[in-house]
């Protein structure tokens, strides 16, 4: 499959997933065509999350940013992975698509609580993902999630308090590193009070 500049959605799991759209598709805009295509009402797709109808649609009408937990969830219910949701409006220069990824030319994904992802990687069908994550002051995933593969999460600044599967709490300071099976359900925080910036990585890419 051949893989469009940042001004077009990310690939589906199809060829037909793919919008056709010219400016940057929106995180609403993406659940609700790729819903429909699915044929799944509002109704059906909050069932499949653990998600309240009300909650999906004020995330497809751009009135909330999604909770990473809530976004796995709807990802996995739609059949695709997180990473399709993320967007970026700069184009790419064609010698470098597919292999570089320029610092101003990341696909980003917001969260609420101000928690940002970066794409590191310029291709969405390697073995290996790699994120640049924001973490403000306080933040945190309030909900653990889980999904397939393994991570490995270096700090570069700040601090992480992060807990893995039923009994691992960790608190980690700059320099330090954490790997552990994506399938333990986990969620983290930042418990310092200056942004926290973490290099992160999951194989394969089932974020």
């Amino acid at each position: 499959m051949t893989y469009q500049k940042k001004t077009r959605a990310i690939p589906s799991s199809s060829p037909d997933e793919v919008e056709n759209t010219a400016a940057t598709p929106v995180l609403g805009d993406r659940i609700r065509g790729l819903r429909k295509r699915r044929q799944m009402t509002l109704m059906q797709l909050a069932d499949s999350t653990n998600l309240s109808a009300g909650y999906i649609s004020q995330l497809e009408r751009n009135l909330a940013s999604p909770s990473i937990a809530a976004l796995v969830n709807v990802a996995k219910a739609l059949g695709v992975t997180v990473q399709w949701f993320f967007s970026g409006n700069t184009p790419v220069p064609a010698a470098e698509e597919g292999f570089v990824v320029r610092r101003g030319n990341r696909l980003q994904m917001r969260y609420e609580q101000g928690v940002v992802d970066e794409l590191l990687t310029a291709r969405m069908d390697m073995q290996l993902e790699m994120l640049h994550v924001r973490i403000p002051p306080g933040a945190e995933s309030p909900k653990s999630y889980s999904h397939e593969g393994d991570e490995v999460a270096y700090v570069q600044t700040g601090q992480l308090e992060i807990w893995i599967g039923d009994d691992k709490h960790f608190l980690l300071s700059e320099g330090d590193s954490v790997a552990f099976s994506s399938q333990l359900a986990h969620r983290y925080r930042n418990p310092g009070v200056v942004e926290t910036v973490i290099i992160w990585a999951i194989s394969p890419p089932s974020y």
